[in-house]
């Protein structure tokens, strides 16, 4: 059993170097996952003065959370189970290197799951599903703003906005219900065309009609960059960090202990599991079953010179975006749905990258650096966040494509549920018994 940060995939740089208590000594608050979930809550825990040690089999900030599309997604309010993905799943999966496939050997396995997913899109869950998602992201909004002036990483928020293309009439129309109902939640959009259109993208493709910008859209420079440079903070406020892996967790009335891989345990009164696609599998322990399942996201990291891309830019009908970073040009998304064995297969990055090269003309597709991660996700897309059946464990994961943008506001409501605080939020829609 892997406890560790969110996703796996790509070079990572040397493991922090391990500062373990003894045996019998107890921590304050443990967490298990480095990924930007378990940052965060550290950050927000350390700066309420409690004593935080995060254990991760990697490092901070070196699996999922390094390798996403560095979108704060605040208008990204639309549970996937209610944006038609049922309806388009036939023609997604008769693609294998579509928006969304299933190795057929796993689908027996996740046939549970997608009913699951398809029960969670009736139209009588709906506007709770709406107006729950639409309330975290303004705590998110909120929360990631602040932390970011108080951790000191402001400069690398990035507020260009993005832009959603459409490659007919139909398919523009097909989007408009959805603008709609962010509209009715005060965000702002505006669709473009024509030259409006092109000096906001120079050199695109004209195979696209018609586009929806974002003003308010905003992106980082690097997720991996600012997932470490949140842990500092946290480190500074005297966070630490263990380079373990999590094997099996004990809980009781006295607080919970970790076995780690090497044998060896650590107490803690309270203990949070953010481990990301691995979560669930520590949750099992404690009794608590959950349906989690791994949608397998994939990229290639480009030069930075590859393209002169202003600004995130979406092509939902093809379930990828592309996104300028201080790093290089990240193409990437997509959905395979294969759990954590499997080995990668990169095809799928390359068939998005091929269709990059089709939708900008001139891109350079040299140098770039492939890569395959875990999106943890629950069918009804909302996360797990909350007291585990056990006393003194808490859950916080499953926010499938959302991790980094709604890191902070867990980060927040961990923080409040372990102080015994009243949390912003009704918790009720993200317990863990829901399922």
């Amino acid at each position: 059993m892997q406890g560790n940060s969110e996703e796996r995939g790509g070079p990572s740089s040397a493991p922090l170097a391990s500062s373990p208590r003894s045996q019998g000594e107890e921590e304050d608050i443990a967490i298990i996952g480095g990924g930007i979930i378990g940052i965060c809550a550290a950050a927000f825990l350390s700066e309420a003065g409690r004593g935080v040690t995060v254990f991760d089999r990697t490092g901070i900030c070196e699996e999922t959370s390094s390798g996403n599309a560095a979108a704060f997604a605040f208008s990204d309010v639309l549970p996937l189970a209610h944006k038609g993905m049922i309806r388009q799943l036939p023609k997604w999966l008769a693609d294998p290197l579509g928006p969304l496939a299933v190795p057929p050997a796993y689908l027996p396995k996740l046939l549970p799951w997608l009913i699951r997913f398809w029960r969670a899109g009736a139209a009588k869950h709906y506007e709770t599903s709406l107006a729950t998602q639409a309330g975290m992201m303004k705590l998110a909004e909120a929360e990631w703003m602040g932390l970011l002036d108080r951790s000191g990483t402001r400069p690398m928020l990035r507020e260009d906005g993005s832009l959603e293309f459409y490659e007919s009439e139909a398919e523009f129309r097909a989007a408009l219900p959805g603008w709609a109902e962010r509209q009715r939640f005060g965000i702002g959009f505006r669709h473009v065309e024509g030259e409006e259109m092109a000096a906001l993208q120079p050199g695109l493709s004209p195979r696209f009609v018609k586009g929806t910008f974002v003003p308010g859209w905003k992106t980082v420079a690097d997720p991996k960059l600012l997932g470490k440079a949140v842990w500092a903070y946290a480190e500074r406020l005297g966070a630490r960090f263990e380079h373990a892996r999590g094997e099996r967790i004990e809980a009781g009335a006295d607080g919970a202990t970790i076995l780690l891989a090497d044998g060896s345990r650590r107490r803690a009164k309270k203990l949070l599991i953010a481990a990301g696609a691995w979560s669930h599998l520590l949750a099992r322990n404690l009794g608590d079953r959950i349906p989690l399942e791994t949608e397998r996201g994939y990229n290639t990291t480009l030069p930075a010179s590859a393209f002169d891309v202003k600004r995130q830019l979406i092509f939902s009908g093809h379930g990828f975006v592309i996104t300028p970073l201080q790093t290089g040009l990240r193409v990437g998304g997509a959905v395979e749905l294969g759990g954590i064995e499997r080995p990668p297969n990169f095809a799928r990055s390359k068939a998005m990258l091929e269709k990059a090269k089709r939708f900008l003309p001139g891109l350079d597709p040299s140098g770039g650096r492939e890569w395959m991660g875990f999106r943890p996700s629950l069918p009804d897309s909302l996360p797990v966040i909350g007291a585990a059946r056990a006393p003194n464990v808490y859950y916080a994961f499953g926010h499938g494509h959302l991790g980094l943008t709604q890191s902070a506001a867990t980060g927040r409501l961990i923080r409040d549920l372990v102080l015994g605080q009243t949390p912003p939020l009704d918790l009720s829609p993200f317990r863990a018994q829901r399922f």
